[in-house]
């Protein structure tokens, strides 16, 4: 029993997700060390780090099930814990590190215990995006957490073009053989003065905090070869609207040498519109001739 926890300790019927450490072991909570303790079943996107982190803390399993729970076999287990809710079990589901269903496969086993009407309970603790924007520098008050980048630059810039005029702080998870062309991407698109932080291996023994413009960032990391989990956080932009004389000025340029797709697609870009109003516009526009 882990240190602290009450003799007999009970807790609800239900789907408890318990957030994990992203790193140092020391940032559990009480409450998820409880969970641990007394839940009926235990299930984990990696059933070895929650072995390991349960005997740091003195948790025993005492021959309780431990079910692996991952992308990989989520269709197929899922009905099995499912069921399980159902018989009145208290079962808890750990990510591999931070909160369960961010940037985690246990979306699917909520989402199923919501829709049948089962209990679906948190244990709050840590999470990588929250950690990295506190330690940015970043403006806090507003943003938009972005899951991981596509894979292929193309489709990156795609999301990136679509995301820079939000006015909000953005947080991206990143892959560490990634970061340097994402970053190259993240100034191409989003523009080289924009502040920006990489976080890398937060509260682990190498933690590093980089901060600077993404053209500054860009440099630094192009020749580095780095390890480890990585979280980057993008000031907000510069929102400038413009007029709607402008659009039709920049729409009716463009429709000399462009069809009416491509042009309204081109201006939309560049100012910030969906290529629907755009299009529109340049429909009207065309309708005028």
């Amino acid at each position: 029993m882990a240190i602290g926890t009450p003799e007999g300790l009970r807790i609800a019927a239900g789907l408890h997700l318990v957030a994990t450490p992203i790193g140092a072991a020391r940032d559990i909570t009480l409450r998820a060390l409880d969970i641990l303790t007394a839940a009926d079943v235990l299930a984990a996107e990696d059933t070895r780090t929650l072995r390991h982190l349960m005997e740091i803390h003195g948790v025993p399993i005492q021959g309780r099930p431990m079910i692996a729970y991952h992308d990989h076999n989520g269709a197929a287990v899922r009905p099995r814990l499912i069921a399980l809710l159902k018989e009145g079990k208290s079962v808890a589901y750990a990510s591999e590190a931070g909160t369960p269903l961010v940037a985690d496969p246990g979306y699917q086993l909520a989402r199923s215990a919501i829709e049948e009407g089962l209990p679906v309970l948190a244990a709050p603790g840590p999470s990588a995006l929250l950690c990295a924007l506190t330690v940015s520098g970043i403006a806090s008050d507003r943003f938009t957490f972005m899951g991981f980048l596509p894979n292929k630059s193309a489709a990156r810039k795609t999301v990136l073009r679509e995301v820079k005029g939000v006015p909000s702080s953005l947080i991206f998870y990143e892959s560490p053989h990634r970061v340097s062309e994402s970053l190259r991407d993240m100034r191409e698109c989003l523009g080289q003065d924009r502040r920006a932080a990489v976080c890398r291996e937060l509260t682990k023994k190498f933690e590093e905090i980089t901060r600077g413009t993404l053209g500054d960032l860009a440099e630094v990391f192009a020749q580095r070869d780095i390890k480890g989990e990585v979280v980057i956080v993008i000031d907000r932009g510069e929102v400038t609207l413009a007029s709607p004389l402008e659009i039709e000025t920049a729409l009716m340029s463009a429709m000399q040498t462009r069809s009416t797709k491509e042009a309204a697609a081109l201006v939309a870009e560049e100012y910030g519109l969906s290529k629907r109003d755009a299009y529109q516009m340049a429909l009207q526009l065309e309708g005028r001739e």
